[in-house]
């Protein structure tokens, strides 16, 4: 009842219909496949994505949904997983995660790169008057690609994880908490307490997409990080950055770890607080990497 309610408040969506995919481009990219796709998820607009997968191997292989940031930068989109961005660490998340063995996909989110053309605000408003919202929309075409991926016979659909920083931070953390098929979540500088960023004045350091209309009257930010328990989840923020508030990061921790200790998964549950800003540092991405290698 409850997933149905969280469900119901991010908005009309489109009724789930045979997802098509042509590929554009095959290609040896930076010691790894990398195949350019146009994806039918929607209904309403095709949707590029990357796909890439190790050269040596037939797999099936384990899948990472990479989610992209927002930065305010609307022409990076699903490059930032071949190229990376300021804030984020090299070598890229796509050369990075091919070379531990696994495939990684990436879509361009709602308003982003080859989905430009309006802008944030304006896609938010029409998507309002349209009894939308832009939040429930990008985690559906989400959750399509991710039935995408389940279907292509060089995809382990058992082992499937998610990553993202920012923007990419709370896609993976919404993302896991929708779908139960993802099985390791790791959101790096994603960790935003609701209830904390209102009391510290912080809602304009972040874009009007993740914004839900009535979220708060049915739900916390730890209600919905609950779902995730048992299955594992490392969250990653630095402490001095003020868009992610450190009293609200301590709020979820504790509150997560009760929730694993009640499922008896308390190891499954690891927040770490780096020093930095809003940025993965190289201290973040050991630990991730760490992390993903023993839980996918």
């Amino acid at each position: 009842m409850e997933q149905d309610q969280l469900k119901k408040l991010l908005g009309e969506q489109p009724e789930d219909s045979p997802i098509s995919a042509e590929l554009l481009k095959r290609e040896e990219y930076d010691g790894y496949l990398l195949e350019s796709l146009l994806l039918d998820l929607n209904g309403i607009e095709r949707v590029p994505a990357y796909f890439a997968k190790p050269q040596s191997g037939t797999g099936p292989f384990p899948l990472v949904v990479f989610n992209h940031s927002h930065g305010g930068n609307y022409t990076n989109g699903r490059k930032e997983m071949l190229h990376g961005s300021s804030y984020l660490q090299q070598p890229s998340f796509a050369k990075v995660l091919t070379d531990m063995g696994y495939a990684v996909c990436c879509i361009d989110m709602w308003g982003f790169n080859e989905r430009g053309g309006k802008t944030e605000s304006e896609l938010v408003k029409e998507m309002l008057w349209q009894g939308q919202v832009m939040w429930g929309m990008m985690l559906y075409d989400n959750r399509r690609m991710v039935d995408y991926m389940c279907s292509r016979d060089d995809i382990d659909a058992s082992r499937i994880a998610t990553l993202g920083m920012s923007m990419g931070g709370l896609m993976a953390w919404w993302l896991a908490a929708l779908d139960a098929r993802i099985q390791v979540t790791i959101d790096i500088c994603g960790q935003v307490d609701a209830h904390t960023l209102i009391a510290k004045r912080g809602l304009d350091h972040h874009g009007f997409y993740s914004y839900v209309p009535g979220l708060l009257k049915h739900f916390t930010t730890l209600d919905i990080q609950a779902r995730i328990a048992p299955r594992p989840r490392m969250s990653l923020v630095g402490r001095s950055d003020r868009m992610c508030p450190i009293d609200g990061v301590k709020h979820l921790a504790d509150g997560l770890h009760e929730a694993y200790q009640a499922a008896g998964k308390t190891e499954h549950w690891q927040p770490v607080i780096a020093t930095g800003g809003h940025m993965e540092t190289l201290e973040m991405r050991t630990k991730w990497q760490q992390f993903l290698a023993k839980h996918l």
